[in-house]
Order: structure tokens, then C-alpha cells, then sequence
């Protein structure tokens, strides 16, 4: 590029809230809301990253010993999946470690003993309970100081576990000890008055367990009434694989939930723990000095994982023996646009010439991770043009927009290449800016496509409800886009129903809100052949840092009508703002061209915030949801380096917690995990898993198809820099 200098990059912009082609956590596709725990076992049992040396997990999951939390902490990335049985109680438990102090846990309790409900309404169903955990460590431990946590189980679920501590754990060699005060559930034994009670009377007493309709916050609980002592050690053998646990529990069994008060000859509980591979734990204790507990997790940490290697890409273009001598105006462009489009992953739309650089512009498919298709288009480039050419520069398009143009100085780039230069270096002659029009000579300009298509497999579950523990679907998917334009396409998606059990889901609960959300058998069982999508849409660059779209038709599987969207994201900020506005009409059960009478204008104004610390991004959206309620959705996240995204939201309407029914308000927590990590072959999608405890009508969202924060996810320059390692692959 003429007159280019050298530069460091300012600081990273926004990252962005999904990876490609995935709708924002708090906004998932009506199909695809049910929690995925299935596939994500799959998934742990077979991710290659190392976790080995992650603290072990006690029976309701997160680091502990059994019964009761210690102060540790797993790496920041890890995730975890546990499996426990201790008569009556199977608890499935999910862990996520998303910041170094911050631990998040979800679970599902089976209470074999206990019916669900009236046999009329869930059979023999045993009872199930659903709660959230989280964990905050308060200071490291140090040579003479131990580490410190305080926590909170089943902080906003019924309450029938809810328990909150303090734990201090300090080691010594291989011994590990940890001590703690608990006050609820795990401290139901009452040893000593609450040590709170010297701030305020307040203290002694604590609300009766199992009042909260669920999903409500605990607060008049918290710290209250009286508390008990535990604690224990974790004891590496010398034998790797084993490490053996003693724990003296606060909890005395003679105030279960539900009046299922169960005998215990001894507060104290004794295990083994035999690290099966770098993956799998298995467990086995005596617990109340009378029953037995087995148990499994699988664990890893993504966030370490660099994927496999990829044996499915083609090689980079090898580097040409004698240096080329054709000038930009004698290349053949339309056999470089196809080596750009199966080597680098480009799908070219126009190459041009601006003095000493050239451009290419054009939508990456194949590779997630930037910096990695920018050197396969350098080293194309390289092979075609003569000396006089300095600067590469690619200009990153989605739906028609450009997003990005990221140039890459021609020298540096082969210093690189031939380890002349570090990668610190390099990274200061790289840089990224919104593309401007400027005058240019086209030496390109590609035919676009029409019509592209491709069929895929799908799974849908939900767990815990009175009909069914498990209800799951599977079908079987055609998507398909023509584009008139390349800023105006046909979007169509035709759905068949393979293998479908929601015929058992008969309790859609109470409601006092329109049936927005609710109505989830009917649209999964009333046909099995189904249309959820077909829209048009246009969007277009309104500016520089502004970018709109426009779209109609059925826009999911249980909305259609039209709507718009607007997004101001400027380059190397921390921050974006954008709004939409929809007027929907609900689609028939069949989701073919049918509607029911219900209508509605929804939309939100969405502001995007990189805190600055770790990664952290804030996403606060207000505005008016499906059912007509009015509130605020809070959504925050961590991006790590390879792109693997952990976060959780909460929606707050207008809407009473009696109005809204069992869970009181929408809330989820969710992983995204890019398919590049898992594949041997380089993929653009990522893999999202959420766990919403509830489907309810209130603080429901449109999902739309297109999110104009995902289309422009390139201008994250964090993700590009964080892996500009990849340029050489």
C-alpha cells in the first residue's frame, strides 16, 4: 500500500458474542433452546485437550471432596461433567470454570423416592430438581496463607438444596486439606449459632426451605440461621492414578427435602478417586457410614485445545523456485480466484489493484481463524506477481458488506516465512482498518453464485420435565440460499422429523402470558415435514461503522412477519450499538404458509461492551419481547484465545414471577466450542450447548436467522491477533 508505515495495532475491538453462523446465547433458535447434555458427554469423552491435574469433583459437582466444596479452583477454560448416585439421589452435574476465581455449576437431581407428581400428571416419575451453583475465590492460597472461596448452591432454583459457605484449603505436599463454615443444607447439623448474628438478629433464622416457586433468587436465605463446621483432606498417592479423600460433612440428614430425612451412623465419608485417563475420573466412597456412592466426570478445557491436526486441508501453496515475473495486469485471475477459493478458503468477489497493493475481497469459508487464510492468500499471491507489488491486503465480506481489510507487508511476510523474522516482529507491519472506497483498478470481478444448498443431521432435548426425563428430536435438515444480489438472497430451510418422542410432552404448565414459547409440542409433532425458514433478506454498508438489514418472511420456526436491524460498530473500539424492530404474526403448529391470530411488534436496542479484563464481554439488550413484556436481557461472556466462548444471561421483564410461572424469569448458561478444534478439517461454525432451566413465554426473543453482531464478527482484531500464530499454516 502506498505511503503505509509500520504500526502497532491499537488495542483489540469488541469481541464478538457467537462464533459464525451461531445466534447470540441469549436469543437461540426455538428449536434448539432444550439443553444439549447428550452430545456434550460425546463431546468431553473424546475432546484431545489435557486435563490432567484438574482438581477432583465432589458429588454435586465443582471442585470438592464429596459431600462439601473445597477452596479450589480448576484452570480457567475447564469443563466439567459429573455423574453421581448416592440412594436416593442421582445427580448429574456440569461445571464451567470461566475466569480463574469464578466457577459456575448446573444440575439435575433425581429423588428416586419421591414422585414427581400426581401419578395422573407424571406417571411414576420420579421427582427431579433443578439448581445453580457458583463459587468466587477470594484470594490465592500463599506460602503461609490458604486459598479462600465462598459459594452458593442452588442459589436460584426451589431451594431444596440451597446452601451457601466458606472454605478455606491449604496444602502440604501431597495432602490437601480444606476447612469450611456452612450454613442451609450443608450445615443443616447446627453445631454452632451463626457468627453473623453479632451484624444483626437477623442471622438466626432462616426461611423454611422449599417456599421459593423456583427460579427466584434465594437472598432472604443467604448466611441465615444456624451453621456447621466441615472439612477434609485429599490425599495423592504415590501411585498417580489414585488419590484417596476423607471428609467430615456438616449435614445431618434429618432435614431433607421433602420430608425424605434418610439415617447416617457417622458424619464421616471415605474414597477413592482413580484418574482413569487424562479425561475420566471414577469414583467410588462410603458416605453417612452407610451408603454407597459411584461415581464418574469427564473433564477437559477447551479453552488449552489447539484441535487436531487438520489432514482434511489441502498443503499451502509451495513457494515458487524461481521468482514470478508476470505484473498484476498479466496474471490470470480467474485461475488465482480458484486457488483462493480451495486453498485459502475465499470465495472471491473482486481483486483489484491500488498502486502497490493488491486486494482481494471475498467471504471466508473454510477457516476460522483469520490470520490463517490471510497467509494462504499471501503465499498464492506470491507465486503470481512480480517484485513491485509490497502489500497483500484481504478485504473480509459477509452478506455482501465489507467488514474488514487486513494487509499483510509482502517482505516481512516472506522474512517470516524463512524465519528472518519473529512473529512479535511481524505482527507490528500487519494491519487492520474499515475498508474506505478509494480509487482502484479492477483486475477482477467474479460471477457470483446463485443458488448454494446442503443437507444436516439435528438433535433437540430437553430434560427434567414431569412427562419424560429425556425428550428429544431428530431431523434431518436441507438449508438452502439463493442470492439475487449479493446484498439480497432467498434464505430457505425444509426440516424432516426422524425420530420424535415430544408426542409424551403433555405439561406445558400454567401461564398468564400468550403462549409465545410454550406451544414447543404442537410445532415438534403436528407435521414431519416442516418449512422453519424462508426469507428474503437485503442488507447494506450504511457507512463506515454502519451497517443495516432488512428481511421478510417466515423468520423461524414459529414466527413470521418482517423486521429490520441496525448496527454501529466502530473499528478498534471496545464497544457497538445496535437496535432492531420486528412485527411478527405466529406461524401454524404444520409451519407451512399458515398463521394463528397472534401478533406482535418486538425489538430491542443492544449495546456490546469489551470490559477490558480477560476477554469479558457485556451485552445489555431492553425493549419489548414476544409476549409483549417489556425488560432487559444481560448476557456476559469470556472469549478465549482459540475462540472458545463461555458466558450466561438473565432476562428481567415487567412481567411478576407469578405471571411469569415455575422458573420466575428466562436465564441460561452456554458453551461455544469452534468445530476447528474438534475436526480434522478446518471449519467456519462452532458448536453451542445451553442450559436453560426452563422454557417459559416471558422475556421470550425472536430468533432470527441473520444478527448483524455475527456478520460482523470479523472486526474482532482480538481473535485475529490472539492467533496470528496460524498465518504460517
Amino acid at each position: 500500500m502506498a505511503g503505509r508505515k509500520d504500526r502497532i495495532l491499537p488495542p483489540a475491538s469488541l469481541h464478538k458474542m457467537q462464533s459464525r453462523r451461531v445466534p447470540p446465547a441469549n436469543v437461540p433458535h426455538p428449536r434448539r433452546r432444550c439443553t444439549y447434555l447428550l452430545p456434550l458427554v460425546g463431546w468431553l469423552a473424546t475432546c484431545a485437550a489435557h486435563a490432567q491435574g484438574a482438581p477432583t469433583q465432589g458429588d454435586f459437582g465443582g471442585a470438592g471432596l464429596w459431600q462439601t466444596p473445597t477452596a479450589r479452583m480448576a484452570d480457567a477454560g475447564e469443563v466439567a461433567f459429573t455423574a453421581s448416585r448416592t440412594s436416593p439421589y442421582t445427580r448429574y452435574n456440569f461445571t464451567l470454570q470461566p475466569l480463574p476465581w469464578l466457577e459456575g455449576s448446573f444440575r439435575y437431581v433425581n429423588i428416586g423416592n419421591r414422585l414427581y407428581g400426581p401419578p395422573g400428571l407424571s406417571g411414576n416419575q420420579s421427582l427431579k430438581d433443578k439448581s445453580i451453583d457458583a463459587k468466587v475465590r477470594l484470594w490465592r492460597e500463599s506460602h503461609y496463607l490458604p486459598a479462600l472461596s465462598v459459594g452458593i448452591r442452588d442459589l436460584g432454583g426451589t431451594g431444596l438444596f440451597s446452601s451457601e459457605y466458606a472454605v478455606a484449603s491449604k496444602r502440604f505436599g501431597p495432602v490437601d486439606t480444606s476447612i469450611g463454615m456452612a450454613w442451609g443444607y450443608m450445615g443443616n447439623r447446627g453445631d454452632i449459632r451463626n457468627p453473623l448474628a453479632v451484624i444483626s438478629n437477623r442471622f438466626d433464622t432462616r426461611p423454611g426451605r422449599g417456599d421459593n416457586p423456583g427460579g427466584q433468587f434465594n437472598n432472604r436465605s443467604y448466611f441465615r440461621g444456624r451453621a456447621a463446621f466441615f472439612g477434609g483432606i485429599s490425599y495423592q498417592t504415590p501411585w498417580q492414578p489414585l488419590i484417596l479423600k476423607l471428609e467430615y460433612e456438616g449435614n445431618d440428614y434429618k432435614h431433607e427435602p421433602r420430608r425424605n430425612n434418610q439415617p447416617q451412623r457417622t458424619p464421616i465419608n471415605v474414597g477413592a478417586v482413580y484418574r482413569f485417563s487424562r479425561h475420566v475420573d471414577l469414583s467410588v466412597a462410603l458416605e453417612r457410614g452407610r451408603v454407597a456412592m459411584f461415581g464418574f466426570t469427564l473433564h477437559t478445557n477447551p479453552a488449552r485445545s489447539t484441535g487436531p491436526t487438520k489432514l482434511l486441508d489441502p498443503p499451502p501453496p509451495p513457494r515458487a523456485t524461481t521468482p514470478p515475473t508476470q505484473t498484476p495486469q498479466q496474471v490470470d485471475w480467474p485461475a488465482v480466484s480458484r486457488q483462493l477459493r480451495d486453498n485459502a478458503g475465499i470465495k472471491v468477489s473482486k481483486i483489484s489493484l491500488r498502486g502497490s497493493e493488491l486486494l482481494v475481497s471475498g467471504e471466508q469459508e473454510r477457516y476460522f481463524y483469520p490470520a490463517k487464510g490471510l497467509g494462504r492468500t499471501a503465499r498464492v499471491l506470491d507465486n503470481q506477481l512480480a517484485p513491485g507489488t509490497d502489500w497483500y491486503t484481504v478485504v473480509s465480506t459477509r452478506a455482501g458488506m465489507p467488514i474488514v481489510a487486513t494487509s499483510v507487508h509482502r517482505q516481512r511476510f516472506d522474512e517470516l516465512l524463512d524465519y528472518d523474522l519473529d512473529l512479535s516482529a511481524f505482527r507490528r507491519s500487519v494491519e487492520q482498518e474499515a475498508p474506505l472506497p478509494r480509487r482502484e483498478e479492477v483486475l477482477y470481478q467474479a460471477t457470483p453464485k446463485k443458488f448454494d444448498g446442503s443437507p444436516s443431521i439435528g438433535y433437540t432435548q430437553s430434560l427434567g420435565g414431569p412427562d419424560a426425563f429425556i425428550l428429544y428430536q431428530i431431523y434431518a435438515n436441507y438449508d438452502a440460499d439463493f442470492h439475487f444480489t449479493p446484498n439480497l438472497w432467498w434464505s430457505g430451510n425444509v426440516s424432516a422429523n426422524l425420530l420424535n418422542n415430544y408426542d409424551h410432552f403433555k405439561y406445558d404448565a400454567p401461564s398468564r402470558l400468550p403462549r409465545v414459547r410454550t406451544h414447543v409440542r404442537e410445532y415438534l409433532t403436528s407435521s414431519r415435514l416442516t418449512m422453519p425458514v424462508f426469507q428474503l433478506t437485503a442488507s447494506r454498508r450504511l457507512g463506515p461503522d454502519l451497517y443495516g438489514l432488512l428481511y421478510g418472511g417466515m423468520l423461524e420456526s414459529m414466527y413470521g412477519g418482517v423486521g429490520g436491524e441496525v448496527l454501529y460498530r466502530p473499528m478498534n473500539e471496545r464497544w457497538a450499538i445496535g437496535a432492531d424492530v420486528n412485527w411478527v404474526k405466529q406461524r401454524g403448529f404444520d409451519q407451512d404458509f399458515a398463521f394463528r391470530r397472534y401478533h406482535v411488534v418486538t425489538g430491542h436496542a443492544t449495546a456490546y461492551f469489551d470490559l477490558g479484563y480477560e476477554d469479558v464481554t457485556l451485552a445489555l439488550s431492553a425493549g419489548r419481547y414476544l409476549a409483549g413484556d417489556w425488560g432487559t436481557t444481560i448476557d456476559l461472556s469470556r472469549r478465549f484465545h482459540n475462540g472458545v466462548r463461555m458466558g450466561a444471561y438473565a432476562t428481567f421483564t415487567n412481567v411478576s414471577a407469578r405471571q411469569y410461572g415455575e422458573g420466575s424469569f428466562d436465564k441460561g448458561i452456554y458453551i461455544s466450542v469452534p468445530f476447528d478444534l474438534m475436526l480434522p478439517g478446518s471449519h467456519t461454525g462452532s458448536a453451542g450447548v445451553m442450559w436453560q432451566p426452563l422454557l417459559r413465554d416471558g422475556g421470550a426473543r425472536l430468533g432470527k436467522r441473520y444478527y448483524l453482531y455475527n456478520l460482523t464478527s470479523d472486526r474482532d482484531s482480538g481473535q485475529f491477533q490472539d492467533n496470528l500464530q496460524k498465518i504460517v499454516e
